[in-house]
C-alpha cells in the first residue's frame, strides 16, 4: 500500500478528517461507561431523580454527538477511498498502455483484468475500513485501558495483561494469513485465465466435443482455489475464538478482583459495572479488528499485486515530441523502409524469431512476405510499427531510425491490418473513425468501396449506423476482414501494412482488393503478408522468410528461377504449372 500512496494525495485532508471524526466518536463511547456508573454510584444509590435525568440527558447527547461524528467520518472516508481507487485504477489502464508488446506479453491480460478490477475493489474496501476503525478500535481498547486505571488499578491491571496478548494473537495471524491470501489472489488469475479461454472458445471447445473435460479442469481450479480460501479463512477463524477466551478469562479475572475490592470497600458497584463495560467495549472492537484485520490482509495483498503492475517500466524510450519531422514523406530521397542486418528475439525465447534481415522498400511500392507457418512474418512487419524493437540491427523509416521518433509519430502515419480481425462494440462509423475521428461520411464510404465492404454496409440495417456487437459477432469472418481494413484505409497512411488480412476473402474479392488499394491517391507503401502466392505475385518486391531468415527477395519471376522456399510455397499451391508437369502436357498435346 506505501508503494500506492501517492494517489492518496489529493485526498489528504478526507483521509485525515475520517479516523479524526472516527476517534471523536469512539471519545463519545468511552465516556458512556462513566456516566452509567455515575448514574448507579450517585443517582440509583442516592434515590436521585434530577441527577439520573440529567445524566440520561447526557447520555442521550453523546448518542447524537457520536451518531453524527461517525456520519461525517463515514462520508470522508469513502470520499477517500472511491477517490484513491478511481485514480489508481485510471493510473493501472494508462500505465499498461505505455507498456510495450514485450511487457504484455509478460503480463498476460487475464491477471491485469484482475488487478484491474477484484484487487483495485479489495484494496478500496480495505482502505475504506482502515479510515475508519484501524485506529479506532486500537483508541477504543487503549482507552478503555487507560479509564479502567483512573477508576481502579488493581482492576485496571487485568486490562495490562489481556490487551498484549491479544495484540499478540492479532499480529501472528495476520502474518501468516498475508502470503496465503497473496497465493489465493493468483490462483484466481489462473481461474479467470481459464474461464476467458472457455468462453471465447466456446465453439472449438463443442466442436471437438471437449466440454466434460473442460469442465473437470475448472472444477480442477476451482477446488483448488477453494481449498486455498478454506486455509486461509480456517486461518482467520482462529482469531475470534482465541481472543474470546482470552477476554473471558479477563472478565472472570476482572469480576473476581471487582468483588473484592467492593467488599473491602475500595471500590463501588458502578465502577464495577463501568469497568465490565470496558471489557465490554474492548470485546465488540476485538470482533471489529478481527473482520478489519482480515480485509486488510487481502487489500494489502491486493495493493502489493497493482504496485507491482507499476514497477514495471516500458521497455520503449521515446525522444522529446518534435524532433522528428512533420510527415515521413519529407525524408523523400530515403527508401520508405530499411531493414539493416535486423535480429530479433521474443523476451524468454530461446531461439531467435529473425536472423540477420537487410532489405529496402521504396515509396509507393508494394513488398510481399511470404513464407511457412510461424517464419517471422508478423514479426517482421511488427518492428516496422515499432511494437517492438529489434535486438540487433536498425529499422529505418524513410532514413529515419525507428527508435529516434517520438511517441505515436509511427502508428499515427502507418495504417496497421493486423491477423485477427478485431472491431468494438459501435456502430460501423464509430470502428471506422478509429483510422480518423475527422474523416466525414464520403471518406468512410471511399474506404469500405476500396476495402471491397460496402455491398456489405449498405444491406445492414442504419447503414453505417449500423451497431457492432463486441468483437464483431454479429458479423462474418469475411465481413469483419474487410471492415478493419477500410479502418486501415480511413487514416491514409504512408505505410500500409497488411498482416494476413484477407485470407477469409476469396480470390476475386482478394484481388479487386488489391487493385482498389494500389489505385488509391498517393504513393503509400504496401506490404502484405500472406500465405497465398497468388496475394503477392504482383508485388514489386516479395521477401521469402524461412524460420527466421531471409531466403529470398525479388519479384515472383526472379524468385521461381532463384530461391527453392519460393519454388516450394509456389509449386504447392499451382501444382500444374511446375516445369516437369508443363514438359509433360506439351508431350501428351
Amino acid at each position: 500500500m506505501y508503494r500506492l500512496r501517492r494517489f492518496l494525495k489529493d485526498y489528504r485532508k478526507q483521509a485525515v478528517l475520517a479516523p479524526i471524526f472516527k476517534l471523536l466518536e469512539a471519545l463519545m463511547n468511552l465516556l458512556v461507561p462513566l456516566v452509567v456508573g455515575a448514574i448507579i454510584n450517585s443517582g440509583i444509590r442516592a434515590a436521585d431523580r434530577g441527577f439520573i435525568v440529567r445524566m440520561f440527558i447526557v447520555l442521550f447527547a453523546l448518542a447524537i454527538l457520536g451518531m453524527l461524528f461517525s456520519f461525517v467520518a463515514q462520508w470522508y472516508a469513502a470520499s477517500a477511498s472511491v477517490g484513491f481507487t478511481t485514480r489508481m485504477r485510471q493510473a493501472l489502464f494508462d500505465h499498461i498502455q505505455k507498456l510495450s508488446f514485450t511487457e504484455i506479453d509478460a503480463l498476460h491480460p487475464d491477471t491485469l483484468i484482475t488487478r484491474m478490477t477484484s484487487d483495485a475493489n479489495q484494496v478500496q474496501n480495505g482502505l475504506n475500513l482502515a479510515l475508519r476503525l484501524l485506529l479506532r478500535s486500537p483508541f477504543i481498547v487503549f482507552g478503555s485501558m487507560i479509564l479502567a486505571f483512573t477508576i481502579d488499578v488493581k482492576s485496571a491491571l487485568v486490562f495490562a495483561v489481556a490487551i498484549p496478548l491479544l495484540s499478540v494473537v492479532v499480529f501472528a495471524i495476520m502474518l501468516a494469513s498475508i502470503p496465503l491470501f497473496t497465493k489465493s489472489q493468483r490462483a484466481l488469475d489462473h481461474l479467470t485465465a481459464l474461464t476467458r479461454e472457455n468462453l471465447s472458445g466456446a465453439r472449438v471447445i463443442r466442436a471437438f466435443c471437449k466440454e466434460k473435460q473442460e469442465v473437470d479442469e475448472f472444477d480442477r481450479r476451482n477446488r483448488a482455489l477453494t481449498r486455498l480460501n478454506e486455509t486461509v479463512g480456517r486461518l482467520s477463524a482462529l482469531m475470534n475464538p482465541l481472543t474470546y477466551v482470552i477476554i473471558n478469562i479477563a472478565t472472570i479475572a476482572l469480576l473476581r478482583t471487582g468483588a473484592l475490592q467492593v467488599s473491602l470497600g475500595a471500590l463501588r458497584q458502578g465502577d464495577v459495572v463501568a469497568l465490565y463495560n470496558y471489557m465490554a467495549q474492548i470485546i465488540i472492537e476485538l470482533i471489529k479488528m478481527a473482520s478489519l484485520i482480515i480485509t486488510i490482509n487481502k487489500s494489502l495483498a491486493c495493493a502489493d499485486r497493482i504496485a507491482d503492475v507499476f514497477a514495471i517500466q516500458p521497455g520503449m524510450t521515446y525522444p522529446a515530441a518534435g524532433t522528428a519531422p512533420e510527415t515521413i514523406a519529407e525524408t523523400a530521397p530515403a527508401p520508405a523502409v530499411c531493414f539493416d542486418h535486423v535480429s530479433f528475439t521474443y523476451a524468454g525465447a530461446g531461439d531467435a524469431a529473425l536472423s540477420d534481415i537487410s532489405f529496402t522498400a521504396e515509396k509507393g511500392s508494394t513488398i510481399g512476405i511470404i513464407g511457412g507457418t510461424g517464419c517471422g512474418k508478423s514479426t517482421l512487419v511488427s518492428l516496422i510499427a515499432r511494437f517492438y524493437d529489434a535486438t540487433e540491427g536498425c529499422v529505418r523509416v524513410n532514413g529515419r531510425d525507428v527508435r529516434s521518433c517520438p511517441e505515436g509519430f509511427l502508428t499515427d502515419r502507418i495504417g496497421f491490418v493486423p491477423q485477427k480481425a478485431v472491431l468494438f462494440r459501435g456502430t460501423v462509423r464509430d470502428n471506422l473513425r478509429w483510422g480518423s475521428e475527422a474523416a466525414d461520411d464520403a471518406a468512410l464510404w471511399e474506404a469500405l468501396s476500396a476495402a471491397q465492404a460496402r455491398d456489405v454496409i449498405e444491406n445492414k440495417p442504419g447503414k453505417l449506423d449500423f451497431a457492432i456487437e463486441q468483437n464483431g459477432r454479429n458479423l462474418s469472418g469475411g465481413q469483419k476482414q474487410r471492415l478493419t481494413i477500410a479502418r486501415a484505409l480511413v487514416k491514409k497512411p504512408e505505410i500500409l501494412i497488411m498482416d494476413d488480412s484477407a485470407s477469409a476473402l476469396d480470390y476475386s474479392t482478394d484481388l479487386a482488393l488489391r487493385r482498389a488499394v494500389r489505385a488509391m491517391e498517393g504513393s503509400m507503401t504496401i506490404f502484405i503478408v500472406s500465405q497465398r502466392a497468388s496475394s503477392i505475385r504482383d508485388a514489386d518486391q516479395i521477401l521469402v522468410l524461412d524460420d527466421g531468415r531471409l531466403a529470398g527477395k525479388g519479384t515472383h519471376e526472379e524468385l521461381l528461377k532463384s530461391c527453392s522456399v519460393y519454388q516450394e510455397i509456389y509449386y504447392s499451391q499451382y501444382p500444374d504449372e511446375r516445369p516437369e508437369n508443363t514438359a509433360a502436357g506439351k508431350e501428351q498435346a
